[in-house]
């Protein structure tokens, strides 16, 4: 656990991208954390609220989401639950997120929304590490998202069009920290989906590679039919089944997140 006043990481997950495994990726990344003593919150921007029913938060219990977070200006600390899992908490989304573009169109400040709301709960929340679940697309949700955060993890799908658009989201991780957030870095590239038998996702994985080198973490996210099951139970995988293939990659790179990120804040 954070020690007193010891403010939280804060990782913005993206891709504008759908279907990448980013919600996947958000939810067993912070389980894992979770497990090696990690106490972390899931702020899940995303309307189709994924990462909230992954971690068993029914529709019912969502009486405050992130929408009241942004547009109401209600204090996340009200937002949040705790799931089922020791030290893993999460502010759930609905729906009415979706809204949240056209409502903070003419807002004043519109784009650190979340960033002065995490501040409000940094000192005082005792987390280790926040994970922002953003939608798949670059709008106002996500510009709130790279605002507050100290860094950037982007899931890619091991498929023939990963690269696709990928720029873009580097562009505008240049223009947020141009003249939004200077501090924000690049944690790094996750490939997901997998799969050593196929000539594509080889091919894939080495392309990436060669393109942004130290960037692309070591650890791989295979395809796992145990990873595509366990949310329709509520659960992140790593709690599903502990010992398959997809659980064990994800505890990978929770150790491999945790030592980039101590390399983050240590330099210069």
């Amino acid at each position: 656990m954070s020690e007193l006043n010891h403010p939280p990481r804060i990782i913005a997950i993206a891709n504008q991208k759908g279907g990448v495994g980013k919600t996947t990726t958000t939810i067993n990344l912070a389980t894992a954390l979770s497990a090696i003593g990690k106490k972390t919150l899931i702020v899940d921007l995303d309307p189709q609220g994924n990462a909230s029913t992954g971690l068993g938060v029914d529709h019912s219990m969502r009486t405050i989401t992130t929408y009241d977070v942004l547009v109401r200006k209600i204090p996340l600390i009200k937002a949040i639950h705790h799931s089922a899992i020791p030290g893993l908490d999460i502010a759930p989304s609905e729906s009415d997120l979706a809204g949240a573009e056209l409502e903070l169109a003419n807002v004043a400040r519109r784009s650190f929304r979340l960033k002065d709301q995490l501040n409000d709960l940094r000192a005082v929340s005792g987390y280790d590490y926040v994970l922002i679940d953003c939608p798949p697309s670059l709008n106002v949700l996500t510009v709130n998202a790279l605002t507050a955060a100290d860094a950037l993890l982007v899931p890619l799908q091991c498929e023939f069009f990963a690269l696709e658009g990928l720029s873009q989201l580097l562009r505008t991780v240049d223009l947020v920290r141009l003249n939004l957030n200077q501090r924000l870095q690049i944690q790094g590239l996750v490939l997901t989906m997998y799969d050593p038998r196929n000539n594509l996702s080889r091919q894939v994985s080495k392309d990436v590679r060669d393109h942004f080198g130290e960037k692309v973490y070591q650890t791989v996210i295979p395809r796992n039919v145990r990873v595509s099951e366990a949310p329709s139970y509520g659960k992140p995988v790593l709690i599903y089944d502990h010992k398959c293939a997809g659980s064990q990659a994800y505890m990978r790179l929770a150790s491999e997140v945790i030592r980039r990120e101590n390399k983050m804040k240590t330099a210069p």
